[in-house]
C-alpha cells in the first residue's frame, strides 16, 4: 500500500466536510513530489475500481481539483508519469491526451436572449450578473442558470438559495458551455451529488477531461445506464464499460439484495 495514499485515505476520511475535503487534497496536488503523488493516486484508482468506498472517498475530493483549468499543466504531467511509469489505473482516470496537443475549443459569443435583463429590458453587464448571482430573486434563476460566463456560475454556485434541481438543470442543459461545464465540476460540492454527477457525465457536452474521471465515482447501477445511454462520447462510455468490467463480482445481501 502506498504510504502517501495511506496518509491520504486517513485524513480525509477524518474531515467531513466536503470542502474541506477538497481544499486538503488540493494542497496536497500541488505538493513539488509530483512522481509520489502519482503514485499514491494510482494506488487510490486501483482500490477505487474494486469499489472500496474509503479510495472513492478520496478520488471525490480530488477530481474537483483535477477539474480546475489552471491546474491544467500538472495534470498533463501526472498524464505523462501515469504513460512512462505504467501506472494504469492512474492512466485510465485522466485518459486524455494533454492539452497542449489539442485544438482549443472556443465558447462562442454570449446570446443576450439568454441573458439577465434590467425592468427596462436591457441585457445586464457581466459586473451587474455576477452581483446578482450573489442574490438573485428566484425568478431571475431562470435566466441566470444560462448564462454562459463561467464567473457568473461560480457566484450563482456559492448562492444558499441555489437548490440540487437548479445544479441538475444547469448540468443537463444543451447544448453544453464546456467552460460552465468545467465551473460546476471543479466546484467542491455540487459534484459530490448524484443526481448532479451523472447529469455531468450523460452531457454530451460536457468536456471527457472533466467526464471521465468523474466516471471512476459512480456505483455499478450508475455505469450500467451511462453505458447505455446513446449520446455519451464514446471515451466516457467506454470508462464506464471498462470499470464495470474491473469491478469485483456482486455478493448477494441476505434477502435476496444485490450490492452496489
Amino acid at each position: 500500500m502506498d504510504p502517501l495514499a495511506e496518509r491520504w485515505r486517513r485524513a480525509v476520511s477524518s474531515l467531513k466536510e466536503l470542502r474541506l475535503r477538497v481544499a486538503y487534497l488540493r494542497s496536497e496536488l500541488l505538493r513539488d513530489d509530483l512522481p509520489s503523488i502519482a503514485r499514491a493516486l494510482d494506488d487510490l484508482c486501483r482500490d477505487a475500481e474494486q469499489a472500496s468506498p474509503v479510495a472513492r472517498d478520496v478520488l471525490g475530493a480530488a477530481v474537483p481539483v483535477l477539474a480546475d483549468p489552471a491546474l491544467s499543466e500538472r495534470v498533463d504531467q501526472l498524464r505523462e508519469l501515469a504513460a512512462s511509469g505504467a501506472l494504469l489505473s492512474l492512466s485510465r482516470l485522466l485518459r486524455r491526451k494533454p492539452r497542449r496537443h489539442e485544438a482549443q475549443p472556443t465558447s462562442p459569443p454570449p446570446d443576450e436572449r439568454h441573458l439577465a435583463t434590467s425592468s427596462a429590458g436591457r441585457a445586464l453587464t457581466l459586473g451587474e450578473r455576477r452581483a446578482l448571482a450573489r442574490r438573485p430573486t428566484r425568478a431571475a434563476f431562470d435566466a441566470l442558470l444560462r448564462d454562459p460566463h463561467p464567473l457568473v456560475i461560480r457566484n450563482l454556485l456559492a448562492n444558499p438559495r441555489l437548490t440540487e434541481d437548479d445544479v441538475v438543470r444547469l448540468a443537463a442543459r444543451r447544448p453544453a458551455n464546456p467552460e460552465v461545464m468545467t465551473e460546476l465540476a471543479r466546484h467542491p460540492e455540487w459534484p459530490q451529488r448524484a443526481r448532479v454527477r451523472m447529469a455531468i457525465v450523460q452531457n454530451p457536452g460536457a468536456p471527457p477531461e472533466i467526464a471521465v474521471p468523474m466516471v471512476r465515482l459512480l456505483l455499478r447501477p450508475e455505469l450500467q445506464q451511462l453505458v447505455a445511454a446513446p449520446d455519451v462520447p464514446a471515451v466516457v462510455r467506454a470508462a464506464a464499460r471498462e470499470l464495470l468490467e474491473r469491478r469485483p463480482p456482486v455478493p448477494h445481501k441476505p434477502g435476496g439484495a444485490l450490492e452496489q
